[in-house]
């Protein structure tokens, strides 16, 4: 006997980010963040239970998975399975348009596609909020790429009330985010392992303290569609994270005297974006746990704004998406073709 469905979903970028957890085994995060569901990337993930299978089987982009991501889908499954009452195993394949691990919050995609297809599959009919919970233990990012335009997840205190929400619909405004990757290589220090160590850092209290207010600040802007107002706090939130990455001794590495997720070309464009805006151009970055750079503009900037990326760079590799505010997670009919 099987059972099959197929969901897709988009990653989402954080304009208040979560750094640091409360309870790791939950994914519970030590604060409340606030994110902008991205339609310019996709992944696609179909999911069959079938009770002759004697293991789980995962496949990303036509190639088997890793052993770590293969480990994670398996648990992921298990908390599927538990709610359903099934033993049966499956067939999990995935497809992606867009890299993972350089700071494009791959994950978050994969878990709430992957939370939506086997919950269908088990023919479960979860609310929006426990979807989003499910997701967030899948990786705790996926809780906010359930739902579709500008969403903010509460940080809660325990399981049952850590979740996200949607806080506007994506045609509330009608930003662009322009990301910006380089290289495609995989950043050299998990955003798990980051997480885990962000405790140590002897900046970390000082940002908690300061993110209700930034929270505040981001949520009066995205209300009034206050642009300068967004961006610069969003700006500086980005910046106070990697501040406590960098900070953060890791005691698996312990040659290292902290995280640096950012590469050379990830500080060119910040700064090429600050000189830019010097002149009157009206962009704003901000950064995940990666060297990724995602820029922040309205729909009238958005030729131009890449017709600078272009001069910056010139032939240097670079990968582009393109995105605005994108839907949450969604069944697909079918089955995934490959």
């Amino acid at each position: 006997m099987t059972q099959s469905a197929t969901a897709a979903a988009h990653p989402n970028l954080a304009l208040v980010k979560y750094w640091g957890y409360s309870e790791p085994s939950l994914n519970l995060p030590a604060n409340s963040s606030i994110s902008i569901t991205l339609s310019g990337a996709t992944t696609i993930t179909s999911v069959t239970f079938d009770s002759t299978l004697d293991d789980d089987l995962f496949t990303l982009n036509d190639s088997p998975g890793t052993a770590v991501a293969s480990r994670r889908v398996s648990a992921h499954l298990d908390r599927a399975r538990q709610l359903a009452g099934s033993v049966d195993r499956a067939h999990v394949s995935s497809t992606t348009d867009f890299p993972t691990a350089v700071g494009m919050a791959s994950s978050a995609a994969a878990f709430a596609a992957l939370s939506l297809a086997a919950t269908r599959a088990l023919r479960l009919d979860l609310s929006p909020r426990e979807l989003s919970i499910l997701a967030r233990k899948g990786s705790g990012s996926a809780c906010r790429s359930v739902f579709g335009g500008y969403v903010e997840w509460s940080k809660g205190s325990h399981d049952s009330n850590s979740f996200a929400r949607p806080l506007y619909p994506p045609q509330h405004w009608d930003l662009r985010v322009v990301t910006v990757a380089f290289g495609g290589r995989p950043k050299p220090v998990s955003s798990e392992e980051g997480h885990r160590a962000a405790v140590r850092s002897p900046l970390y209290t000082a940002r908690l303290r300061e993110l209700d207010g930034t929270l505040d600040i981001v949520r009066e802007a995205l209300h009034r569609r206050d642009f300068a107002g967004l961006g610069i706090a969003v700006e500086r939130e980005a910046l106070s994270l990697h501040a406590i990455a960098m900070t953060s001794p890791l005691v698996e590495y312990p040659w290292v005297s902290g995280i640096i997720y950012m590469e050379p070309e990830t500080i060119r464009l910040i700064r090429a974006v600050q000189d830019w805006r010097a002149q009157g151009a009206p962009v704003y970055f901000t950064l995940d746990a990666g060297p990724a750079v995602h820029l922040l503009c309205e729909p009238a900037y958005l030729h131009t704004l890449l017709e600078e990326i272009r001069a910056l760079f010139g032939l240097q590799s670079h990968q582009v998406w393109i995105s605005s505010p994108g839907r949450g997670a969604w069944e697909v009919e079918g089955p995934l073709s490959t």
